[in-house]
């Protein structure tokens, strides 16, 4: 038996940031300094750079920054927002949260975005903001729905969970909408030693009311038990806003490695009959924090990869629509195929920077004994 081939493995770059991970981490603990301190102000600074942002607000994890985003912009009890239905479910529950309905819309049959024409029609009196989720690196058709957000007075809150230096035409994800909502859960391509995220904004007053919200409604600098808004408490602490300076300073060379590794995957994949994600042109980056394939076969195939002991998985099985949890609370139900045809086809194929290109072809060799096979 070959040697497995995970999914996803962080341990080659544990392996190589250990030394400086634990002396940030014991710098944290010698400071006595755990919340709102040094580390999550320089984090946020380095992160907007990195970013092209003016602002970076950081917050307890990827769903918070969702919910307190959305908040800021002014969404709540009664309104509708525009929602994919292939996505984590957490962008439908951050909206529920705040006692909005989550509209759920169907994707671009190529990109697996939102597709802004069903945006559209699913658009209503009541609806208040889309979010656009820049679904496993690949940036949402974010001219068009923007139009359409101005057309109609709404706020445009980025889901980039998945998107860390994802670029469209240029300009980086989470700087193109009001806000930008991140996470930096350990699996993400910039990931913590735990739970963490951000909210990106260009508008100060839109990253203050951020500010506001993630720290129990407290006014930045004013005093420490006067507060100016209902807000919760979901800061970000000083810990994982150490281990994240260490590992943003990579982030780049691990964007462009998931890039290589996602073109070994498409020049040795062409020609078998599955779809495979387009790489991105013209300013615009896919940064791959999965590489998704389409296969009517999907579940044969993924069998058969995994019997080859190479990780895969499925993104995602079920779509938000279909959930339990909102069958009794489902706004203009509707069907949504090409989300459904996603939901059925969809596969992760291992993907990480530091897979050697001698993995991948393994990968691509199990795919191609596959479809040999049949």
């Amino acid at each position: 038996m070959t040697t497995p081939i995970p999914l996803l493995s962080l341990k080659a770059q544990h392996e190589r940031l250990a030394p400086e991970l634990r002396q940030a981490v014991l710098k944290v603990v010698d400071s006595g300094i755990f919340i709102l301190g040094p580390e999550v102000k320089q984090f946020e600074a380095e992160f907007a750079a990195a970013l092209g942002a003016r602002h970076a607000v950081g917050v307890s994890n990827g769903t918070d920054a969702l919910r307190v985003a959305l908040e800021a912009v002014g969404v709540g009890p009664g309104d509708e927002v525009l929602v994919p239905s292939f996505t984590f479910i957490a962008t439908a529950t951050a909206v529920s949260a705040l006692g909005a309905a989550p509209v759920f819309v169907d994707i671009d049959p190529v990109t697996m975005t939102m597709d802004p024409t069903a945006a559209a029609a699913a658009a209503g009196p009541k609806t208040k903001a889309i979010i656009p989720v820049h679904l496993f690196g690949q940036p949402a058709d974010m001219d068009e729905l923007c139009a359409l957000a101005e057309e109609k007075g709404l706020r445009v809150v980025e889901d980039c969970a998945q998107a860390h230096l994802t670029t469209y035409k240029g300009r980086t994800v989470g700087t193109i909408g009001d806000a930008g909502a991140f996470s930096f859960y350990p699996s993400k391509n910039l990931g913590a030693a735990g739970d963490a995220g951000a909210v990106t904004a260009m508008d100060p007053d839109l990253a203050e009311a951020v500010r506001q919200l993630r720290n129990c409604g407290r006014e930045t600098g004013g005093p420490a038990y006067r507060h100016v808004r209902v807000g919760q408490n979901c800061r970000l602490d000083e810990l994982q806003a150490a281990v994240l300076r260490v590992k943003l300073k990579h982030l780049a060379e691990w964007s462009a490695g998931r890039q290589a590794v996602a073109r070994r995957y498409i020049q040795n994949l062409q020609g078998l009959p599955i779809f495979l994600p387009d790489p991105g042109r013209s300013g615009t980056s896919h940064t791959f924090h999965l590489f998704v394939v389409r296969c009517d076969r999907r579940d044969e195939l993924a069998k058969h990869l995994t019997a080859r002991g190479i990780g895969n998985g499925v993104y995602y099985p079920i779509p938000i629509h279909r959930q339990p949890a909102y069958q009794e609370v489902l706004i203009r139900p509707t069907a949504l195929p090409h989300t459904e045809e996603a939901c059925r086809t969809a596969l992760a194929l291992p993907m990480y920077a530091e897979l050697e290109p001698e993995a991948v072809d393994a990968v691509c060799q199990a795919v191609k004994d596959f479809f040999k096979g049949s």
